[in-house]
């Protein structure tokens, strides 16, 4: 029963979402609600997460878009508990306008961001999450271009936080650290200390 009301909600979400504009002041949107991006079920993850979960994936994808463009700051604590991925997106996002400023890119700003969605998945078990698969197109200046993002969403203390973050793209930052063709389903892999380690990003 719980994977039928699941198909009907991903298929009335998908419609209404794919291909639709981030809202364009994400800031302002979570001044309205301070609680951040509550879970349906305080008890943890359930079906009825989805719709919650897109549209925080999707206001993190946007502001990260701007970030490595334009320059604009990024609240990561809006979306992110895991200090090793907090880290690890900091130095992403830096690498990331860096080499835009190298090869002067940097005065073509980011005006838009289009974010549909082209998979998504809900696992159970002890550690229950989402997969998203978004696809973004970047409307700049000058031009636009596309790009796949995967995320993996937890319910923690009653609400949704990203618990991973990959961009498969050929030669992006997730590509060249974490390596190419990555499957991207274990939400506690940024508790591995490890497997962070090698990454060069361990906080603790």
């Amino acid at each position: 029963m719980n994977r039928v009301l699941l198909l009907l909600l991903l298929l009335l979400t998908l419609t209404a979402c794919n291909n639709t504009e981030s809202p364009p002041d994400t800031k302002e949107n979570k001044l309205e609600d301070p609680s951040g991006f509550p879970a349906a079920d305080e008890a943890g993850l359930s079906a009825w997460d989805f719709e919650t979960a897109y549209t925080m994936c999707s206001e993190a994808l946007s502001e990260y878009y701007k970030a490595v463009w334009n320059r604009a700051e990024m609240d990561l604590d809006a979306y992110v508990n895991n200090d090793n991925l907090k880290q690890y997106m900091n130095k992403k996002i830096t690498f990331q306008y860096d080499q835009f400023l190298k090869n002067k890119l940097t005065d073509n700003l980011v005006t838009g961001v289009d974010i549909g969605v082209s998979h998504a998945e809900f696992a159970g078990g002890d550690h229950p999450y989402y997969y998203l698969k978004l696809d973004a197109r970047v409307t700049k200046d000058v031009g636009s271009y596309a790009e796949p993002t995967e995320f993996l969403v937890q319910s923690l203390n009653g609400k949704l936080v990203i618990a991973d973050w990959y961009t498969p793209a050929k030669d992006s930052y997730d590509s060249l650290t974490r390596g190419e063709q990555q499957t991207i389903n274990n939400p506690e892999i940024w508790n591995d200390s490890e497997w962070v380690k090698r990454l060069g990003v361990l906080t603790e």
